[in-house]
């Protein structure tokens, strides 16, 4: 009795505690059950891949024989490297003109998508659409499209009295082509546009049509400032997806005429799967990763001036 009397109050204050706690715990491991195949599938995939080619960079590897470790000779080698540096420009130059047209245009088929109009969820279908086809497919089909000899464009040029250009032969069209081609699959940004406009606050739009402000001054003063954060997030994934081009250069161009169309990507694979030099290709691969997170820090250091978060004092 007495030691049942000792242990009571303890048994007692102690319980409802102990409870909690295993109730916290179990909660824990669900949730990191809950998330342990994405873990799981991020280590493997994902950060493995890249200890690994961080290691190869260093190395001298044609995948018959064993590594060789090289040092900085991969890195040194790319100063010498012509077509590192086409590639890099090549690069530089699609993403500096497709991803602001991207903008423009997706941002300007969202506004039309946005009014009240007959058959506007089949619109809405029918532009996203194209965003869902395989990336062979839509490269072929535009391949078939920039024909110089049976291709749609020049078609309908020669009713017009025009000779239409050798699209995809020609250094000087070659690039502009592609990113003609980008603009395919402005309508899954501009389902993104559509769901930031239809969060702004219609009270908005009414206390300004009362202060007598027009259309482009209503676009100008509200539309644009609360798009901001969603021309923000575009701006970003645009710029890191412009920067990854790989499947139209190599099925339509295989980087010709004269390097004109040559991606960063597309001689990073040649490097790696034709030359058989993987240590040199995932030096080159880290210096695209370096590339795009200098880009991507700046542009997210320049949102302070630009971008307006509801709620929040503009500059913080």
């Amino acid at each position: 009795m007495t030691s049942a009397a000792s242990s009571a109050p303890h048994g007692v204050g102690a319980q409802p505690f102990s409870r909690g706690v295993r109730r916290a715990f179990r909660r824990n491991i669900e949730g990191w059950l809950f998330a342990s195949p994405w873990i799981v599938g991020f280590i493997l995939w994902t950060l493995g891949p890249m200890v690994a080619s961080l290691i190869i960079a260093f190395t001298e590897w044609d995948l018959i024989s064993s590594p060789r470790w090289v040092g900085l000779a991969n890195i040194q080698g790319m100063f010498h490297d012509e077509l590192v540096a086409k590639s890099l420009i090549v690069t530089t130059n699609y993403a500096f003109i497709s991803v602001p047209l991207h903008i423009i245009f997706g941002l300007a088929l969202a506004l039309l998508l946005n009014t009240r109009i007959i058959g506007l969820r089949f619109y809405r279908t029918a532009f996203y659409l194209p965003s869902v086809l395989s990336g062979v497919a839509v490269a072929l089909l535009w391949r078939w499209l920039f024909s110089t000899e049976f291709g749609l464009f020049n078609a309908l040029l020669s009713y017009l009295g025009i000779r239409g250009p050798s699209w995809l032969g020609d250094p000087n069209w070659a690039l502009p082509s592609l990113i003609l081609m980008s603009l395919w699959g402005v309508g899954a940004g501009a389902i993104i546009y559509l769901a930031g406009l239809q969060g702004i606050p219609t009270d908005l739009y009414e206390a300004a049509e009362v202060d007598g402000a027009r259309g482009w001054e209503r676009f100008w003063h509200i539309t644009l400032p609360m798009m901001t954060p969603v021309l923000f997030f575009q701006l970003v994934t645009g710029i890191i997806g412009a920067l990854q081009v790989f499947t139209q250069a190599y099925i339509m161009t295989n980087g010709g005429p004269n390097n004109a169309t040559l991606f960063f990507l597309l001689y990073l694979y040649r490097n790696a799967f034709q030359y058989f030099r993987m240590g040199y290709a995932s030096a080159l691969a880290w210096v695209l990763f370096l590339y795009i997170l200098v880009l991507t820090l700046i542009v997210y250091r320049s949102s302070n001036l630009w971008v307006y978060y509801e709620g929040e004092e503009r500059g913080r």
